[in-house]
């Protein structure tokens, strides 16, 4: 009961800090609500559309002109310019006024009734990934339609059925199954991804911040004495009414994006639950240890934004962990958002049960557990240390 009434008493010094100082309120509830709403306003459309892309036509016959308008109805590519040369062309992927454009050389038309095999060349820039894959597909796509449209009318003309030409066409039928995210849509597997990340970077600063201001205002003694020198309970007083914020953050953005959205979902909700419990309680834990680790504000606060920049490129949804080298592979382990981001995977995109992502679970706890090792420094910190700027 005597602990219980001084973590009640340390609640309630942690409120009025929260309450003087308006940085807590923008980490903690303005800078996640912006993010989730920027990233999902962002990528609304699943995936980038009416990209500019231009076409240098010199043969300039009704079929080429049709493989054109084929290429402007896709809904990814919009062609908004037509060129007299490469050359224009290329000066105008310089200029990022377009991101590629299909060549279409003299005498494509009669080489193609003549069975001759045109050349048709796209160019486009991948300097942006995304946007360069996916003109490249449409412009492959249009190119592949044109020939294949071409090749049915004479085929037809020679008599043979609707069922040969197709065989003839295309002799293996691809049935394609995209797990997950059929709609292969960024916003679901970028959002789900890049939104967790950030708050789990606030976190991390806000626990290391909390600590490094006892020391920076000359607090820390006074923390200690309404704790009765106990640090355990100076630390679930200090962080417990951080603990519920954050909570209310992430069980909002879970509600907004897999409700509200409606992104796929096969697990649980109350795997959503969990797994929103533990991804807080751990970038909790990893934000006083780096604390403890460096009794320093301003140290402390650079190791948390280093490995929550790291993190995002560490998780893995980009580029794959298993394509990395192996060291990096198992530096992988080190970071919460990573194992975040496989039991999301493994448990609610895909809906398999928590025994499948264990070791996830029991790295997240681990981080968790991390400031048991340096409760010691903390204490040490918050009695004997004077802050250096």
């Amino acid at each position: 009961m005597k602990y219980l009434l001084r973590i009640f008493h340390l609640m309630m010094r942690e409120l009025a800090i929260l309450r003087r100082n308006h940085l807590y309120a923008f980490c903690m509830v303005v800078f996640p609500v912006l993010v989730t709403v920027f990233f999902t306003s962002m990528l609304n459309e699943g995936l980038p559309t009416e990209m500019p892309l231009g076409v240098v036509d010199l043969d300039n016959t009704s079929m080429t002109r049709s493989l054109t308008h084929r290429l402007d109805a896709f809904q990814m590519s919009h062609v908004v310019a037509r060129y007299p040369s490469v050359a224009e062309a290329r000066r105008a992927i310089q200029r990022n006024e377009i991101y590629g454009f299909m060549y279409l050389p003299k005498g494509t038309t009669d080489e193609l009734l003549a069975n001759r095999q045109p050349k048709i060349s796209f160019y486009y820039t991948y300097t942006t990934m995304a946007a360069g894959a996916l003109v490249m597909k449409d412009m492959k796509t249009v190119s592949t339609l044109g020939s294949a449209a071409l090749g049915q009318a004479t085929m037809r003309a020679k008599g043979m059925t609707d069922e040969q030409i197709q065989t003839l066409l295309q002799p293996i039928r691809v049935d394609l199954h995209q797990i997950a995210n059929p709609w292969t849509s960024y916003n679901i597997y970028l959002t789900t991804m890049m939104v967790p990340g950030i708050i789990m970077l606030f976190i991390f600063l806000i626990s290391a911040y909390s600590l490094g201001t006892e020391i920076k205002f000359d607090t820390g003694k006074q923390l200690m004495e309404m704790a009765g020198n106990n640090i355990l309970v100076a630390i679930v007083g200090k962080f417990l009414v951080q603990t519920l914020i954050f909570l209310a953050i992430i069980f909002a953005y879970e509600y907004y994006v897999f409700i509200v959205l409606g992104f796929p979902h096969l697990g649980s909700p109350w795997m959503l639950v969990l797994l929103g419990l533990i991804q807080v309680l751990s970038a909790q834990g990893f934000g006083i240890f780096a604390f403890g680790l460096m009794p320093s504000l301003r140290m402390s606060l650079s190791i948390c934004s280093l490995w929550a920049v790291l993190s995002i490129s560490m998780v893995g949804s980009a580029y794959p962990v298993m394509g990395m080298d192996s060291a990096l592979q198992s530096l992988s382990w080190l970071f919460p958002l990573r194992h975040y981001f496989m039991i999301y995977q493994i448990c609610i995109f895909n809906g398999f049960p928590l025994i499948d992502a264990w070791f996830h679970f029991a790295a997240l706890v681990a981080f968790l557990l991390l400031p048991w090792f340096v409760l010691k420094k903390i204490k040490n910190a918050m009695l004997t240390y004077v802050y250096i700027p």
